[in-house]
């Protein structure tokens, strides 16, 4: 195994797990543990991880951009059922955004019994799910790939994407806060998705619970400024007040499988 395999094998784990020791780490890839402390010290230096004593522990910084498919291991439970929710808003002969985060691959696989739907995306790995739907319009966003993020973001994109009108937009953030409104952890993605936004009649947030009052370093736009709130479980009185007062309809899983909408 190469190490850069190895590192990204550790970062999974660490993700799905929240730690990991250095003993068991050496025995489950045959290595020494001072190859695992280096590699321990170079997911630390790309801010992905924080040592500890014997160890390490996930780096919860709402700053920190996780490989694509490291992302995509992560809280799949709570994306399954987002995406479930926004399966129900997307109909045949629909245009619609979907911006690069691993919920937007989720919807795809939600809808793939659609029919005739016109797609813009900046994914790669959508465009790749989608690669044999004839009777669908996939429309790529151009742009510059983005390291480790099977996206692609910059200028190129957010013009192209400001040329067309759609139903829908839906796209994720790393964090949501009642002063900062919806941010991001970088301002390449933060651009893109107030690109989408900007092109849609309909603007959908898809956030897991965890993002709720957390702000990250970009704002994308104000809560007021998007459309509906996609979550996987009740945010609480409060949030769901806001959310009215702003006029934001909130809609999330209830326990026996049916949706909330609160408007």
């Amino acid at each position: 195994m190469l190490a850069i395999e190895r590192r990204n094998a550790i970062l999974a784990k660490l993700s799905l797990e929240g730690k990991v020791v250095v003993s068991d780490l050496s025995r489950e890839f045959s290595v020494t543990e001072e190859t695992i402390r280096r590699d321990l010290e170079k997911l630390e230096s790309d801010g992905l991880a924080r040592k500890t004593y014997g160890g390490a522990v996930k780096n919860d910084n709402f700053n920190t951009d996780l490989p694509f498919h490291i992302r995509k291991q992560t809280n799949v439970e709570s994306k399954q059922k987002i995406a479930a929710l926004l399966a129900d808003m997307i109909h045949d002969g629909d245009y619609i955004m979907l911006d690069s985060s691993t919920t937007a691959l989720c919807v795809i696989k939600n809808i793939l019994n659609r029919q005739k739907i016109t797609l813009i995306t900046n994914s790669i790995e959508i465009m790749l799910e989608l690669c044999n739907k004839p009777d669908w319009t996939v429309i790529s966003t151009g742009g510059v790939l983005k390291e480790g993020g099977l996206s692609l973001v910059g200028y190129q994109a957010e013009r192209m994407v400001r040329g067309f009108h759609v139903d829908m937009a839906i796209c994720s953030c790393k964090g949501l806060d009642a002063e900062m409104g919806v941010t991001d952890s970088n301002e390449r993605d933060s651009e893109i998705k107030k690109a989408f936004f900007a092109s849609a009649k309909r603007r959908v947030l898809a956030v897991d619970n965890s993002k709720f009052d957390k702000a990250s370093f970009v704002k994308v736009c104000g809560i007021n400024e998007v459309d509906v709130i996609a979550t996987d479980a009740d945010p609480g009185q409060r949030w769901a007040e806001r959310l009215r007062d702003a006029e934001v309809e909130l809609v999330f899983p209830k326990l026996n499988n049916e949706s909330e909408f609160l408007e």
